[in-house]
Order: C-alpha cells, then sequence, then structure tokens
C-alpha cells in the first residue's frame, strides 16, 4: 500500500473521530480567530495521529463531554495537518508549550488551563476523562 493513502486514510478517520463526537473542525486561522472571540468557555483538542491520540485522547473528548457541566464551544485543529490553523490556536495557548494531543480550556478567549500530552501519554482514557471534568467542574455552568 501507498504510505500517502495510508497516512490520508489515518488522517481522515482521526477527523472523523472528533467530529461524530460533537467537535466542530478548525482548519484555517480564520476559523481559530471566529472560534476564540465567541463569549463563554471553549475546549479546544488538538488532534493528532500519534497512538496516543487515537487511543486516549480522541475517545476522552469524546466521553468527558457527557458531564453535567461543560463548555459551551467544542472545537478541534489538527497538528501536522492544518498546520496554520494549529499554530495560530497555539498562540491563545499563552505560557504553555506546542503540545499534541492536547486540550485547552479558554475562558472567553483567555487561556485557563491545558491537559498536555504528558497528561494524556501513559494514562488511560478514563484518567483523562477525570481530568477533563474536574475542569470543567472548576470553570463551566450545569447545563
Amino acid at each position: 500500500m501507498d504510505f500517502n493513502l495510508f497516512m490520508n486514510d489515518v488522517v481522515d478517520v482521526a477527523r472523523l473521530d472528533i467530529r461524530e463526537a460533537g467537535y466542530e473542525e478548525l482548519t484555517t486561522t480564520e476559523d481559530v480567530d471566529a472560534a476564540m472571540k465567541r463569549e463563554g468557555t471553549t475546549l479546544v483538542m488538538v488532534n493528532s495521529v500519534c497512538g496516543c491520540a487515537g487511543g486516549v485522547a480522541r475517545p476522552a473528548a469524546a466521553n468527558a463531554i457527557h458531564y453535567d457541566k461543560r463548555p459551551d464551544h467544542l472545537v478541534t485543529v489538527f497538528a501536522g495537518q492544518d498546520k496554520d490553523a494549529t499554530e495560530k490556536a497555539r498562540g491563545y495557548f499563552e505560557g504553555y508549550p506546542p503540545s499534541s494531543p492536547s486540550f485547552a480550556f479558554l475562558k472567553d478567549g483567555k487561556i485557563v488551563t491545558m491537559v498536555e500530552r504528558h497528561d494524556i501519554e501513559g494514562f488511560t482514557a478514563v484518567d483523562v476523562v477525570g481530568k477533563l471534568q474536574k475542569v470543567f467542574d472548576e470553570n463551566c455552568e450545569e447545563i
């Protein structure tokens, strides 16, 4: 099999997983700026094709939002694929180094906290769900 075709399939599945979970895909810098200007809370999932993204981060992203408290907006950028959009999003994550996969939690476009790769890799999806829901408990309104 051609490597590029294989990688396109992997990327397509990774994109579909997170969209089906209810996250809005941001593929341009304009998309990112528009999303970050929204009032309220926003969870940004920085997607990736690595194993911890597929085995831990995306399942955690899909399951953490089934909770009494959750962010107003769910968005995603794809590291290594939508490079400009990802770089633009990371500009909003002031004080945090680039990390993928990761989750950034913002309020009114300002970074509050992140669940970084070192908080994901080596943990289970259930562990990461717990970390995200702790952030939701501390920063989100009950729905």
